[in-house]
This record gives C-alpha cells, sequence and structure tokens, in this order.
C-alpha cells in the first residue's frame, strides 16, 4: 500500500483544487456558484491527475526516463515494487473512474446536448492526454510538450469549463485569470524537469529545461511567475475599486523564494520546492477568491 501511495504523487493533487478552484471562484464572484458541480469537477481532475501520475510512472520506466541515475524520487514501476502488469491495471482503473466522474459531472450541468457532446470529447481527450503524456510509440512529453498540456489542461480548460458548467456563460476577461493559473502550473513542471534535466537527457526525454539548458531554463522559470502573476492582475484592473483586491500579492514573497531557489540550488536540491509551488499556487487562488468575491 506505501508503494501504491507514493505512485499516486498525493503532492500534485493540489494543482487540480487549484484550477478547479479558479473557476469555482470566478462563478462565485458573479453570485453563480454551484457545490455539486465543483466537487464534481474536483474529483474529475483528480482522478485525471492521479491517472496521469501512473501513467509516467510507467511510461518513464519503459522509456527509461526513470532509472538508478535519477535525482528525484525513485518510482515505484522502475524499483519492481509495483510490476508492470499491475499498473496497466490500474491505469485502466484509473481512465475508467475518471470517465465516470466526467459523465456524472457533465449529466448535473444540465447543459444542452451539443455542449455535452463537446465536453465529452474534451473528457475523452484529457483521458488520452493523460496516458500518452509518457507512453505510446511517440510520447509528447519526450518531445517538450508537456508544458503546452499542462497549461491547456490546468489552465484555460480546468478554469473556464468550470466557470462554464456553472455559469453557462463565457467572457473574454476569464482568459487572464486562467492563464495565471495554467502558467504557474506549467512553473511546477519545470521545477521537475529541471530537476530531472540530465537523466532526461540521457533517456531522449527532451523536455523544455533539456531543449533549452539549465541557465535559459531558470529565466523561462522566472517568466511564468511573473506573467502567471501580471495576468491576473490586469484582470483586476480591469474592474478595479479597492487595494484589498490584490490581496493575492500577498503570494509574491513564495514566489521570490521559488525563482531564488531555482536559480541559485543545484538540481538534486530543488524536489521541496516543487512541492512548495504546488501550495503557492493553492494560496494564490485562495487569496484571488478572496479578493474576488468580497472586494
Amino acid at each position: 500500500m506505501r508503494h501504491w501511495v507514493q505512485a499516486l504523487r498525493l503532492r500534485t493533487l493540489p494543482l487540480a483544487v487549484s484550477c478547479i478552484g479558479m473557476g469555482a471562484t470566478l462563478a462565485a464572484s458573479n453570485g453563480m456558484y454551484n457545490s455539486k458541480i465543483v466537487l464534481l469537477a474536483l474529483l474529475t481532475t483528480i482522478a485525471l491527475q492521479i491517472l496521469s501520475n501512473l501513467a509516467n510512472d510507467y511510461g518513464d520506466t519503459i522509456h527509461g526516463a526513470d532509472n538508478v541515475d535519477r535525482v528525484g524520487p525513485q518510482r515505484s514501476v522502475q524499483q519492481g515494487h509495483i510490476t508492470r502488469s499491475q499498473m496497466q491495471k490500474a491505469i485502466g482503473i484509473f481512465a475508467f473512474i475518471s470517465l465516470v466522474l466526467g459523465l456524472a459531472l457533465i449529466y448535473a450541468a444540465d447543459i444542452p446536448i451539443k455542449v455535452m457532446l463537446g465536453f465529452l470529447a474534451l473528457g475523452i481527450f484529457a483521458i488520452f492526454a493523460a496516458v500518452l503524456y509518457t507512453n505510446g510509440k511517440i510520447p509528447y512529453g519526450y518531445m517538450g510538450l508537456g508544458d503546452i498540456s499542462v497549461f491547456l489542461f490546468f489552465g484555460i480548460v480546468g478554469v473556464l469549463g468550470t466557470y462554464y458548467l456553472q455559469t453557462k456563460t463565457l467572457d473574454w476577461s476569464l482568459l487572464l485569470p486562467s492563464c495565471s493559473c495554467g502558467l504557474l502550473t506549467v512553473a511546477v513542471l519545470n521545477i521537475n524537469n529541471i530537476r530531472d534535466i540530465d537523466s532526461d537527457q540521457l533517456a531522449g526525454k527532451y523536455s523544455i529545461p533539456v531543449r533549452l539548458g539549465r541557465k535559459r531554463a531558470n529565466s523561462y522559470h522566472t517568466l511564468l511567475l511573473l506573467i502567471g502573476l501580471s495576468l491576473s492582475i490586469i484582470y483586476i484592473l480591469l474592474d478595479y475599486t479597492n487595494p484589498m483586491q490584490l490581496i493575492f500579492l500577498l503570494v509574491l514573497p513564495l514566489l521570490y523564494i521559488n525563482a531564488k531557489a531555482i536559480h541559485s540550488k543545484p538540481a538534486e536540491l530543488l524536489d521541496p520546492y516543487l512541492k512548495q509551488m504546488a501550495l503557492t499556487n493553492v494560496a494564490f487562488v485562495l487569496l484571488f477568491g478572496i479578493s474576488i468575491i468580497f472586494f
């Protein structure tokens, strides 16, 4: 059981909370919060996150990115604590759970059939994206496309999808906070990839840090944090009335600590800052929610 818990990578689950929380607070700020929709959206996203984590454990072992020389935590399949067959079954189970929860979410939202079919297609695409990140003959994560996938699903899709299913409306200005959420989540992935830059390069996994090199990957990380925060500032300024609307800027010290560590510490010491960045995302969404709901 301990090895299965390790394979779930529970410390990544705050990322699911962040994107759904952002969509929920945006809807709540317009008086349209629906707790049933939010709960189902959260459960669906958590199931997809776990599916992705299990698939990554399996795929990175198959393709060689997870090996004895890896800097980060050793994975369960690579160490032999979970067999490949067992992990394949677990991946299938969580793919099914994700589909069932997604169908329940779509049904509960009571949306037009055409929109329902669109969300169904999006959900199926999300399941395939979670599995194929490090699996298949040409895993897209090995081509450096993981950042785009994370940005889309933990930013635009996760936030705007949650918002729409509650309100049945969309506004172009909502792209600003949704992109903020996506970029800050990409920053978590970037820390992971910087930490694993040497082993990924040896395994032929051409993540963004592998393609850019460590120095440029550090600068890329800083840009993710700065642009992510700036987009939410712009959103607030579109309807600015009270200084308390900028209360989410309290996360600035946390972002600074994270950026400083990425620029100054060796790869083998970056693992704690992955968790720190994930929790910073949650703090950002919580404070942003307070700013738009109460002020």
